[in-house]
């Protein structure tokens, strides 16, 4: 093999493994961007709404927490008493004020399906904790409260932007 031979190759095995790179690395950032916008969906401030009567009933915001789980905190009641206590609540819930409770913790998100997963929803009228499943359908949030891991019993809330 002559030098310049090998340095034709040489050099055409660099441009293409700057070519193959250059893909590679603009396939992850178009995955990363894509799984962030998914998140962005989920997050921010949604109106909760009464199964029964279709009433707004709160402001609720799901947010991202230092420890990179989600987390949603009920911003605003829209109904009944602005200073209600979680009266049902145990523990460090117990007696306090429902507007600034956070009824969504530690979950985390499913990119697979676009998801929060995990964690754990309360109820503050009844002070009971559910698992929870977070995900948007036709532009709307819907949680997925339930008795067992799977969600097999349990019920579904639609909430509104």
């Amino acid at each position: 093999m002559h030098v310049c031979e090998f340095y034709c190759n040489f050099a055409g095995g660099i441009e293409y493994n700057i070519i193959y790179m250059r893909n590679f690395l603009f396939v992850c950032a178009l995955m990363v961007a894509m799984t962030a916008s998914a998140q962005k969906d989920l997050l921010g401030e949604w109106h909760t709404v009464d199964d029964k009567t279709g009433e707004q009933r709160s402001i609720v915001t799901l947010y991202r927490g230092a420890d990179g789980l989600y987390y949603g905190k009920i911003k605003q009641l829209l109904v009944g008493k602005r200073d209600a206590k979680c009266i049902e609540c145990t523990g460090e819930d117990h007696n306090a004020p429902v507007e600034g409770m956070v009824i969504i913790r530690g979950m985390s998100y499913n990119a697979k399906d676009n998801q929060l997963e995990g964690g754990r929803v309360l109820d503050p009228e009844s002070g009971k904790f559910y698992y929870g499943k977070i995900y948007t359908k036709n532009g709307h949030l819907v949680l997925r409260g339930s008795l067992d891991k799977r969600g097999f019993i349990g019920r579904n809330q639609t909430w509104v932007r």
